[in-house]
Parts: C-alpha cells; structure tokens; sequence
C-alpha cells in the first residue's frame, strides 16, 4: 500500500479531497502530509450554496502522531464568493473551522485535559501554553452550544473564591446531576440575576427550590426573578450548622479565658471536640467529650443548642417545623451566652428559608461537591490569569457538557 494510501484511511480522506504526498523529515521528527481538494463544486459553508471559487489559502494542521513522529496535514483551502456572505474559506472534513489542529488531536489533548493540567498537557504534546487553553476555550463553547434547553427544578447557588482578598465567582449547580449550569463573577445581585436572564417564564416557573446560603444578594436576586421566591429559597443546612458552629466556638473561647484566669485549663486543646459530630469520633474521644457535654460549663450549653438544631432537619411537616426552630431560638435567646443570642437573631431573621429547606428537603452538598472540586482544579492549575480562564475550567470539568468537535464520540 502507497504512502498516499495509507494515510487516506488513517486520516479518513475522501473525494473531493485526497492525499498528495507524504514527507517524512528524522532530522525534524516530523511527518508532513500534503492534501488537495480535486476539483468539483464547492459551497458556501453558511448557507450551502454552490459558488464560483476564489482564491486558495494555504493551511496546516497538527494530527496525531504517526510512530512518535509529529505529523501535520498541508492544503491549499479553496475560499468561494457568496452571493450573500462574501469570500469565505470552504470547511475541510478534518478540522473545524478556525482551528489549527485536527478533530482527532482536539480529542486527544480534551482527554488529557480531563486529568491533567494546561501546563502539563502542552509539555507532553509539544504545544504552546496558549494553543491547549485555545482548544479548552473551544471545546467550552462547543459544549455550551450544544446544551439542551435548561429545565432546572431544584437548584444549588455558591460562591467560590478566584483567589484571596475577598474575590469571588458565582456558581450555580443543578442538584438533581450535580453539573454546574452557570458561573458568573463577584457574588452580586447581578452576578445571580444573570442566570435567571437566560431562562424563560416557563422554565423559571419550573424551578422548585433554590438553595443557598443566607446572602442578601443571592436572595433578592432570587426574588427579582421567580414568582412566590419565598416559599422556594431554601437555606443550606450546612451554612446554618456553620453559624451554630462560630457561637459555639466563641462561648468555648470567652469561657476558657475566664477559666484560665482561675487557673482552670479544663477547655484547653477541646476547639475540635465541640466542633466534631459525635458519630464520628471513635471511642477514647466519645468517652472524653461525654465528660465534657456533661458538665455545667456554658459551652456545654451552647453545643447542647448546637446538637438540638441538628435534629430538627427531619421534620416532615411545616407547622412542627416551625415549632421546633421557634424553640430552637428562644432557648439561645435567653441563654444568656451572647454568641448564641446573635446566632438566634440571624436563625429568627431567616426562619423562613430555614423552614423551606426542611420541608424540601433541600442542601447544597452538590455545590460543597463541586467547590471541592473546583478547588482541586485551581490547585492543580496553580491559579489562573483572570475570572475568564477559571470560568472555562469550572465548566470544562463540571459542566457535563459535550466537548468533542464534531464526528467524535464521547
């Protein structure tokens, strides 16, 4: 079999397009594959119409390569004058258009990049830093393209930090899949409401809940955009167990100095103890914090509050529910203990998205998943130029988006 040959079924070429030439260079570990159009009608690649030919622009693409050898496709592309769009190139079967690699090597460095890192990919493939970002930026908006209308029910808002200062992106998540549906910068009233914009009346009609924590411009954005917002914002359980956490952990402090005064270190070295679930301690430590819970120390009291609250996310109904809380802060009120009672004024100020997250059974610990995650990703990137860059990533990785150029299987 020719060379010409060969490379035709390697490369899938096929009339009007054929392989020319095939040159192998040791001195440059490369492989240069010629291909030529032959002939034929050509058409506008917008709107499908046969137009007269141009002129022809010569191209090069980077291909997988053949025995450890870099291989390249060269061609003279043909561009036709449209009637309608004027002179624009002709598409190749190859390689979409603007891209300066082939659909199959696209392929190879998207699977690469699932698990490792820009920098690292392109060391390995012999690239330049900005050519693998290119072809991530591509393959995002590829993804986006092809994303099905959106018919969320049950939603996760968080934010997550692009880097330290108090710089954060917005991410909103789908908790049924877990995939991110949308990230937007800052953490602002806009930065939300830019997610509810792409939505229809029905598709925001459709959502159920909306679970966040309790930040004031995640909730008016939310009441902005969906009707009866109030009975569908929920707040996460897991941020509310963080507020109990802090009052806790303050009582535990105000206390131990006062202690120490007395020369009582009884506190010393127990932060972790009062902030650790008891299931999952083992052993030796139940046994030292069951001494602890029992005795009559105002931090004693605060966890008691604390270990209360968690058993008041089973509820199945709203009235007991709202009994419950309403218990819940009234006790904080008048403990006496003032980290508790300026939880209990932000638990009162919030009851009702509190109860809704009860009732719906709603949290975010896709969201805390894939914060996780995203985490995981600007580690391994080591940070990222700018919001843009740690946008693609976030969806590149956690968008469940379809990211193969055309006429690849995923």
């Amino acid at each position: 079999m020719k060379d010409t040959q060969l490379y035709s079924q390697i490369l899938g070429i096929q009339k009007p397009w054929k392989v020319t030439s095939v040159n192998v260079s040791l001195a440059d570990d490369e492989v240069e594959v010629q291909v030529q159009h032959g002939g034929g009608k050509l058409k506008c690649p917008k709107c499908g119409q046969v137009c007269p030919g141009y002129d022809k622009r010569s191209r090069r693409w980077r291909h997988l390569d053949t025995c450890q050898l870099k291989t390249l496709l060269v061609a003279d592309i043909p561009r036709v004058e449209c009637k309608e769009h004027g002179v624009v190139t002709v598409e190749v079967p190859w390689a979409e258009p603007g891209s300066s690699f082939t659909a199959l090597f696209e392929a190879l460095v998207i699977d690469w990049l699932q698990t490792a890192a820009v920098s690292a990919v392109a060391e390995r493939l012999r690239l330049s830093w900005n050519a693998v970002d290119g072809i991530m930026q591509r393959a995002v908006r590829r993804g986006l393209s092809r994303r099905k209308a959106l018919q969320p029910k049950r939603l996760s808002v968080d934010e997550t930090a692009y880097r330290k200062g108090h710089d954060y992106i917005t991410v909103v998540t789908d908790q049924e899949s877990g995939t991110v549906l949308h990230v937007a910068e800052d953490r602002l009233t806009t930065s939300l409401g830019s997610f509810y914009e792409q939505l229809d009346e029905d598709q925001l009609n459709g959502i159920e809940v909306v679970c966040m924590d309790m930040w004031p411009a995640y909730i008016k954005a939310t009441r902005q955009a969906i009707d009866g917002a109030d009975l569908k914002i929920a707040f996460d359980r897991f941020h509310v167990a963080q507020y109990l956490g802090k009052g806790v952990d303050q009582v535990r402090r105000d206390e131990h100095r006062q202690l120490l005064k007395a020369g009582d270190q009884q506190l010393k070295g127990t932060k972790y103890q009062w902030l650790r679930n008891p299931a999952n301690m083992d052993w030796h430590q139940r046994r030292a914090f069951t001494s602890l819970r029992n005795s009559t120390l105002k931090t004693s009291r605060a966890w008691a509050m604390k270990d209360f609250a968690a058993q008041l996310w089973h509820y199945q109904h709203r009235t007991w529910a709202m009994k419950g809380w309403k218990r819940l802060i009234n006790w904080m009120s008048r403990s006496r203990l003032a980290p508790m009672k300026k939880v209990a004024a932000t638990l009162k100020n919030h009851l009702w998205g509190i109860i809704n997250a009860v009732v719906l059974k709603a949290d975010n610990s896709h969201a805390e998943s894939n914060n996780s995650r995203i985490k995981t990703v600007k580690t391994r990137a080591r940070g990222f130029r700018n919001k843009q860059r740690f946008r693609d990533a976030i969806y590149f990785h956690l968008g469940g988006l379809q990211l193969y150029p055309a006429g690849i299987r995923q």
